[in-house]
């Protein structure tokens, strides 16, 4: 489909082009959610599961850190093991199936954004097909950047605070496979997200709803909000868990002040 011949296609034209999308993203996805879940079982042991063992590389770094600085919180140190049970007949076929989807979603990810892009692109200029190139490949780094911070620091810190906090000595801490998952994708996700805040802010630039005076003076307000953001997310309340969380949201703050228009 050609700009030359956008005007002569009609609604049910463009329908058709977002039923063959919208077709082949979900073969996309469920192509390698199949693939995913016949290696489920290794993917949650040596990937999913890790954070709720010792011999995670966070975990041994932290403890290698503290014999240099000493301002490393107590519940990140020393020995480590997490209980997890399941105390639901069907939670963990359940859990099989809609792991292999999210990670799918995930995984194929690019591919459903390179797919709306097509839907959209004949409607588009040249130079914004040339920025939108840009922006759809710095979203889905920013994207993974952010799952991969959820998942390397910011899940294991909040599961190791909240796993060894005891309210009584007599309360056994046992975690449940579903409140674990829950916990899991909801800090991951929600960090891929907030790394989109840069392409979110450019987007709004280019439509003029959005310039850097927005980013100077709100700039003390929003290092308040993201230290409460940091704090939702991190509920321990020591120094250093807190600064692993806000240092790169505010990063991102200051990324997305430059990248909009002045």
């Amino acid at each position: 489909m050609s700009e030359s011949n956008e005007g002569e296609m009609t609604f049910w034209d463009h329908l058709d082009d977002l039923r063959k999308i919208i077709f082949r993203i979900l073969a996309v996805v469920i192509v390698i959610s199949l693939f995913l879940f016949s290696f489920m079982n290794e993917i949650f042991d040596r990937f999913i599961l890790a954070p709720s063992r010792s011999n995670f590389f966070l975990y041994q770094w932290l403890n290698e850190l503290a014999q240099k600085i000493p301002y490393i919180p107590d519940f990140c140190l020393g020995a480590f093991q997490v209980k997890i049970i399941n105390i639901n007949l069907a939670s963990q076929f359940l859990i099989h199936m809609s792991t292999s989807l999210w990670l799918g979603l995930v995984l194929s990810f690019p591919v459903v954004i390179y797919q709306i892009y097509l839907f959209v692109k004949p409607a588009l200029y040249s130079y914004e097909r040339q920025n939108i190139g840009w922006a759809i490949f710095f979203g889905n780094l920013l994207f993974y950047a952010g799952l991969a911070l959820g998942y390397l620091m910011v899940f294991p810190l909040t599961l190791r605070f909240l796993a060894g906090y005891q309210l009584s000595t007599y309360i056994e801490n046992s975690v449940s496979l579903d409140s674990y998952m829950d916990s899991f994708l909801m800090l991951c996700f929600m960090m891929g997200l907030v790394f989109e805040l840069p392409l979110l802010s450019w987007l709004l630039s280019k439509i003029g709803v959005l310039h850097r005076s927005f980013f100077t003076k709100f700039r003390k307000h929003a290092i308040v909000i993201l230290l409460l953001i940091a704090a939702f997310i991190t509920p321990s309340s020591d120094p250093f868990t807190l600064m692993v969380v806000f240092l790169p949201l505010y990063l991102l703050w200051e990324i997305s002040a430059m990248v909009v228009k002045k």
